[in-house]
């Protein structure tokens, strides 16, 4: 469990700090981004605990989250493999986003459908879940579709999840769109909740956006 956590925080952090090296999308539709249907749930990433170590253990090993190699397939096939089975499963969407960045491919090799479609897909699986909004909107806003992110944030705020890995993030993104104020307010409340990493309060420093918790803008 241990090495879990820590391959979520850094796949966060890296997930997150992409320079965004944009690539040709993909259309996506219910139609081209396929059933969701599968010989192997599809289960919810957040509740089907007892249905994971299967997939995980067979798919997703620390190798193929680093992009370094694959289990039983290229990569791709890994990672879509786990994405058929958990299709709002965080850590394999972030991975299969990178895998497309690294490969500036529209669709990995070995995966069965366009990067966007796995983030289509886990959308339209759980529209519930706060994190694959997020993961979706970083995505969306990496490849300068600004208006289509701020809608899944949106969407995200609504649900009313408190996370502190939510809130950091979204704060990056809010950031690198500049929308200043909401990057500072989900900032304050990433930091409230505990976040370790100073990157986003940082980034508001050098932008001389950041303001402490308590401080009014005119005292800024």
């Amino acid at each position: 469990m241990q090495l879990r956590e820590k391959i979520i925080k850094s796949l966060f952090a890296f997930a997150m700090g992409l320079a965004g090296s944009q690539y040709l999308l993909a259309e996506v539709s219910d139609f081209s981004c396929g059933s969701l249907n599968n010989p192997y749930g599809p289960y919810d990433y957040r509740s089907d605990k007892d249905k994971l170590d299967i997939v995980e253990g067979a798919h997703l090993t620390p190798e193929v989250l680093n992009l370094t190699r694959g289990k039983t397939s290229a990569i791709g096939g890994d990672i879509d493999y786990t994405l058929r089975a958990f299709p709002n499963h965080h850590l394999a969407l972030m991975a299969m986003v990178r895998l497309g960045e690294k490969q500036r491919l529209i669709k990995p090799v070995g995966a069965r459908y366009s990067v966007e479609c796995y983030l289509y897909r886990a959308n339209r699986f759980r529209s519930d879940d706060a994190m694959v909004k997020m993961i979706y909107a970083n995505f969306l806003a990496k490849n300068k579709r600004g208006a289509e992110a701020i809608k899944l944030l949106d969407e995200a705020v609504e649900l009313g999840v408190e996370n502190s890995n939510l809130y950091y993030n979204m704060g990056l993104i809010y950031l690198d769109l500049k929308e200043y104020e909401k990057a500072l307010n989900y900032a304050h409340q990433a930091y409230r909740l505990g976040f370790p990493l100073p990157g986003l309060r940082d980034r508001l420093r050098k932008a001389q956006k950041w303001r402490d918790p308590m401080t009014s803008p005119s005292q800024e």
